[in-house]
């Protein structure tokens, strides 16, 4: 009877399973069918997709869809992930139905109309992901009924209306919201009964939100980053909720209508209550309505504190001495207030510190020379106050300083030489003080000086020391107003990137150089009041780029052109200079000569012109009889490479390099250009190569020239970040080099793959591959025996190995400079950049502009490539796409919208983001940072003006900094590449 019941027992669970599993698999297929027919419906509301990211989306099984990704047991989908496809319509309600959707990602699309309600049904939800699209309307109240939703980013659209009071009373999951960058109104609806026990970040930055800060965050007690800045919250600074913060590591609340509260007359409680925030490193209370003093508390603030901005305030009193307990700023801001009193020689213990803003305030006293132990600082900004007495002498210590302004004070003395120590100096600002005694040499031959030198409005004499000259990159310098003396150097002509030149009201005596009104970007020129004479220089009139130009009171004579810029001047430019005439209205008429005169002299002037050209006839008819000598050829100015047979490279036969490549199989080619392919190969020692074959047939006596050309490069340079050469093999009908095979490509292939969309980069390898490629380059230019102009530099001819350290490779047309520092002089022909077709060199959208004006190749040109290909790699934007026409250029465009809108230039940068990161909102804004500095590296590379292009030297060091800037608080890890979307630890 037992074994009966056991029988029946066992007969009735192996139905029950196959019946639950039947409807199980029923349920998951009709599961299924609902997530394709969901899809497909999201899909037919997408109206342009210009990367086909949605181009396989057509297959049976939407598993395999871009951007898709299903339970693997269940095969429902899981997350929907479209970053940065620049996709375009609206989202379909229809997207609801995907019932076991946990993460939702169209962020960095052009997704419109509103965020549907619907969403609120997604009751599995996680992560949604919105941001940088052009959303409007409303957010949806039911996406706070979403039990499990703990990231939200609805960022960077144009959302209006109030903040649904279910996002923060009901969603108590939420660990991550930004809504920042959007017009939404109303108070933060943060009330005493919400509890939000997760929270960790709330940014609502730059929107319309009134009130106060509501003193339920305090319920949050592990917030790590509160971002409210530019938005017009009003009340008093609280000292009751931040001290409930342990865990707080940001606190933005500047550019609002916040108060010093009533109940005391500086922030001293504020600061106070910041000191249980161990973790603090930012705070910012800038452009808000605070009074009172700053509180001696604000050294109690936590001594890992890096930034402190307290500018545009109305803070009175002193500065407090123990702001030096904050020994790890880097930062200090206390611009803009009324702040009295002294500097405390204490700041000096603030080591780490690299910008001091002091300026507009009521400082009084001397300049500690204290100061000048802060050895890394990169700005100093004392101006606007009262201070006294000298420049101290140890300003020489500090050799990053970058910006030193000084103006309008009461400084006095002389103008330290030892300033000169300062090489990395780009602005000095000395104006308005009581400066005396000449201007220092060493002062005047930094040439480091890149934006502008101002020493106006002080008591400085002697003459313009011809070491001026050498601030070659300078756009301005403003001498104005002083006691100098002495002529106007001409070498001052040698500033060629001047935009700027003011010499007004000064004792400067002789003409107007020529050289100097010749300057090819001159726009502003004042010489007015000194004592000037002779007549303008014909270079002032036929200037193309002067814009104001002031000549006034000095005794300058002869006639004044109509023509010209002269057409566009009026006569308050030449007043107090009796000797001008002209027909400008409110000049004197020029007298004209008698034809009496005109009469005798011109017999005399035909006479002369008629004997200097026969003599001139005689001459050359005699050199063209003379026969060339061994010496004449002694002295030419070039080496032609045709002489230079042999190279030092061991040869591999044709029969090798056959076998490597099977054949030059068409399956083993990797790339082709201009003049022939390359092949994948093994050696027989199992070397992996690359071989490039140069086309002989279609190139003729040209390729022969590119492969000697490369050949002549590449056995001259060694470097780590340049393409190496492992052999070559020549004969009559074939030419090829045989190199290492980069295994991860071009970054061409890189960015660009044909197999689907750009793989992007981290922001680590992003910046690792522009230092590399940048050294790469500094070494031909500087560094190699013979410089290099590389003429075609371009992601195509950027290679990657297998760590993705990128080396430059294709020196097909290349320019060899005889010797370092011979600029125009070229081992091959000296002619402009103009290939075998006739076009120019390089690559359409890379090639400098004044390459097309016939311009010779220059180390300035590639400068103006790299600059080009640092805006592509962060604008996502190659130069040759379609908006580009009708004259406009890559770096034209991110110049129209640099710096008012940044982000419409890194939308599409080729980046993506670590998968781990210790603090992503903190990430990301370092991030922006950095591709700021990286849009203004790339628009100083791109500048018209060859002379105003960086050295590619200086243009490592700003990719190091900004590298090792990323590495010190980027808080980021790498290792993990599963794809993860949501790290718990966001």
């Amino acid at each position: 009877m037992t074994k009966m019941v056991n029988v029946l027992f066992s007969l009735f669970l192996f139905l029950f399973f196959h019946f639950s599993h039947a409807v199980d698999a029923e349920a998951e297929n009709n599961g299924t069918s609902t997530d394709h027919a969901a899809l497909l419906s999201f899909r037919s509301s997408i109206t342009a997709d210009p990367n086909n990211a949605l181009g396989n989306w057509n297959s049976t099984n939407h598993c395999n869809w871009t951007g898709i990704m299903c339970h693997p047991l269940k095969h429902r989908v899981k997350q929907v992930i479209l970053t940065g496809q620049s996709l375009e319509g609206n989202i379909n309600q229809a997207i609801s139905a995907l019932s076991f959707l946990a993460v939702l990602d169209l962020s960095s699309n052009f997704f419109s109309g509103s965020i549907p309600a619907e969403l609120g049904m997604l009751s599995r939800l996680q992560q949604l992901s919105l941001s940088d699209n052009l959303f409007t309307g409303p957010i949806p109240p039911e996406l706070g009924f979403l039990p499990k939703l703990s990231y939200v980013d609805m960022s960077g659209n144009m959302l209006s209306g109030f903040i649904p009071d279910t996002l923060f009373c009901n969603s108590t999951s939420l660990q991550y919201i930004d809504l920042s960058n959007n017009s939404l109104t109303g108070e933060i609806p943060y009330w005493t009964q919400c509890q939000l026990p997760n929270l960790r970040f709330l940014l609502l930055w730059s929107n319309y939100l009134r009130g106060p800060i509501p003193q339920s965050l305090s319920n949050s007690s592990i917030l790590q980053w509160i971002d409210l800045e530019s938005n017009y919250l009003t009340g008093g600074l609280p000292s009751n909720v931040f001290d409930k913060l342990p865990l707080l590591q940001s606190l933005y609340l500047s550019y609002n209508n916040l108060s010093t509260p009533d109940s005391h007359a500086n922030l001293g409680p504020f600061f106070a209550s910041l000191r249980n925030s161990t973790k603090l490193q930012e705070i910012e209370l800038a452009g808000n309505n605070l009074h009172g003093w700053v509180s001696p508390l604000i050294g109690q603030v936590s001594p890992s504190l890096r930034q402190l901005h307290l500018e545009d305030n109305q803070f009175s009193g002193p500065i407090p001495a123990t702001i030096s307990f904050l020994v790890n700023l880097t930062y200090l801001n206390l611009s803009n207030n009324h702040i009295n009193g002294s500097i405390p020689p204490d700041l000096c213990r603030l080591q780490k510190l690299e910008r001091l803003y002091l300026m507009n305030n009521e400082l009084t006293g001397e300049i500690p020379p204290a100061i000048g132990d802060i050895t890394h600082l990169g700005l100093v900004d004392f101006s606007g106050n009262n201070l006294s007495g000298t420049i101290p002498n140890t300003f020489a210590n500090l050799t990053q300083l970058r910006r030193l302004m000084l103006h309008h004070n009461q400084l006095s003395g002389v103008i330290p030489s030892s300033l000169g120590n300062c090489v990395n100096l780009e602005i000095l600002d000395l104006s308005y003080n009581k400066l005396a005694g000449s201007i220092p040499t060493e002062v005047a031959a930094l040439s480091s000086l890149k934006l502008y030198l101002n020493l106006s409005n002080n008591v400085l004499e002697g003459q313009i020391p011809l070491e001026l000259s050498k601030m070659e990159d300078v756009l301005a310098i403003d001498l104005s107003s002083n006691n100098l003396s002495g002529a106007i150097p001409p070498q001052l002509g040698s500033c060629v990137a001047l935009e700027n030149l003011n010499l007004s009201s000064n004792r400067f005596s002789g003409p107007l150089p020529g050289s100097v009104a010749a300057l090819p970007y001159l726009q502003v020129l004042d010489v007015s009041h000194n004592r000037l004479v002779g007549t303008l220089p014909p270079s002032l009139h036929a200037s193309a780029t002067i814009e104001q130009l002031n000549v006034s009171f000095n005794n300058f004579s002869g006639e004044v052109s109509s023509e010209g810029i002269f057409a566009n001047l009026r006569v308050d430019s030449f007043l107090g200079n009796s000797g001008l005439c002209g027909s400008i209205p409110g000049l004197p008429r020029c007298r004209t000569k008698s034809l009496l005169h005109r009469r005798t002299f011109l017999p005399v002037i035909a006479t002369l012109a008629g004997t200097t050209f026969v003599l001139l006839f005689i001459v050359l008819f005699i050199r063209s009889n003379r026969k060339p000598t061994i010496e004449s050829f002694k002295t030419k100015s070039f080496i032609d490479i045709d002489e230079e047979k042999e190279y030092d490279y061991p040869r591999i036969t044709y029969r090798q390099l056959v076998e490597a490549t099977k054949g030059f199989s068409e399956s083993r080619l990797i790339g082709a250009g201009h003049f022939g392919q390359v092949y994948e190969g093994t050696l027989h020692d199992k070397t992996r190569i690359a071989v490039k074959v140069l086309d002989t047939r279609n190139g003729g006596v040209e390729i022969s020239g590119s492969f000697k050309r490369e050949c002549q490069v590449l056995k001259r340079t060694r470097h780590r970040n340049l393409i190496r050469v492992i052999t070559t093999c020549s004969r009559p009908d074939f030419k090829a080099l045989v190199l290492p095979l980069m295994p991860n490509g071009s970054l061409e292939t890189y960015l660009y793959p044909s197999d689907g969309p750009s793989r992007g980069l981290y922001l680590h390898e992003l910046l690792s591959i522009l230092i590399d490629v940048a050294e790469g380059m500094a070494y031909l230019h500087h560094y190699s025996p013979v410089k290099v102009v590389h003429c075609d530099l371009k992601p195509s001819n950027v290679l990657l190995d297998d760590d993705m350290r990128a080396v430059v490779s294709d020196f097909g047309i290349a320019k060899l400079v005889r010797e370092r520092g011979d600029e125009n002089s070229f081992l091959a022909e000296s002619a402009p950049c103009n290939s075998m077709t006739g076009l120019l060199q390089g690559s359409v959208g890379y090639i400098a502009p004044e390459y097309g004006l016939g311009g010779n190749p220059s180390i300035k040109g590639d400068v103006y490539s790299f600059g080009v290909l640092i805006l592509e790699l962060i604008s996502g934007k190659r130069p040759t796409d379609t908006m580009f026409h009708e004259g406009l250029t890559l770096p034209d465009w991110v110049k129209n919208q640099y710096p008012h809108d940044i982000d419409a230039i890194v939308s599409r940068a080729h980046l993506r983001d670590p998968p781990l990161l210790s603090n992503p909102i903190y990430y990301n804004k370092l991030k922006r940072d950095i591709l700021v500095e990286l849009v203004e590296l790339g628009l100083v590379c791109t500048q018209i003006s060859p002379a105003m292009r960086p050295a590619m030297v200086d243009a490592v060091h700003e990719i190091t900094i900004l590298k090792e800037d990323l590495e010190k608080h980027g808080g980021f890890e790498t290792s993990d590449q599963s794809g993860s979307t949501l790290d718990s630890s966001f």
